[in-house]
């Protein structure tokens, strides 16, 4: 179940659900008694930082940038606003002029921006990159727009590639990141949402030393404000 009644507010998870018996990256859960004949049940949790759904942290770029716990709290919520970008022939790169003709007039100040497009392929498969990877690109033309307008946060849906070479992603991180730009990789059920902004809450633990996390991402439609 994906989606939630909360009063009026509709709920979106735009989570991936993690299964240790299938996930391609570490995810290993080892589950043990600590109390003996009274239960007492614990979990070590054996798992890289960039699992399933993640926001990627600056420090995930350069040693002196901000880590997880640097960030405040109030980085990882806001409005988001989610667009799927229709017109971009398919392995185009999202230029400011695509990014102009789609959220010019709507994009705010500390927003999360969510990018998609029809093009859809599951990231990071032994797909990516092939003939059938007709996913759009980003690059340091991307990331620059995203400092200008200064968005929060930029989201990423499976129609939009940052593993099609290190020419274009290496800029495009470094450009967001060097202005505590996050990233959020890996999203799920966008096409469930019914509108195009909305409240987005995707706080990662806060852990010094940590680059990058895995996080529940929602979306609260019908928020005042949002």
């Amino acid at each position: 179940m994906n989606v939630y009644q909360l009063g009026g507010l509709r709920v979106v998870d735009l989570t991936k659900l993690l299964d240790p018996a299938t996930e391609s990256r570490r995810c290993h859960m080892y589950r043990f008694n600590t109390g003996g004949p009274i239960p007492d049940f614990h979990t070590i949790m054996d798992l890289t930082s960039h699992l399933g759904t993640h926001c990627e942290c600056p420090y995930h770029h350069d040693d002196n940038w901000p880590d997880v716990a640097s960030l405040p709290l109030t980085g990882f919520m806001g409005r988001g606003i989610y667009v799927e970008l229709k017109d971009v022939p398919p392995n185009g790169y999202i230029t400011a002029e695509v990014l102009d003709k789609a959220l010019g007039d709507k994009i705010r100040e500390g927003d999360v921006v969510i990018l998609d497009s029809p093009y859809k392929l599951t990231p990071f498969t032994p797909k990516t990159n092939t003939e059938e990877d007709k996913r759009l690109l980003v690059n340091g033309e991307t990331g620059r727009w995203m400092v200008e307008h200064k968005v929060k946060s930029v989201g990423f849906g499976d129609g939009v590639s940052i593993e099609n070479c290190n020419e274009d992603v290496k800029p495009f991180h470094d450009v967001c990141m060097a202005e505590n730009i996050t990233f959020l990789e890996v999203l799920k059920n966008l096409e469930l949402l019914q509108s195009e902004t909305f409240f987005i809450s995707f706080a990662p633990l806060p852990i010094k030393g940590l680059d990058s996390c895995p996080v529940r991402v929602y979306a609260i439609e019908g928020l005042p404000g949002f």
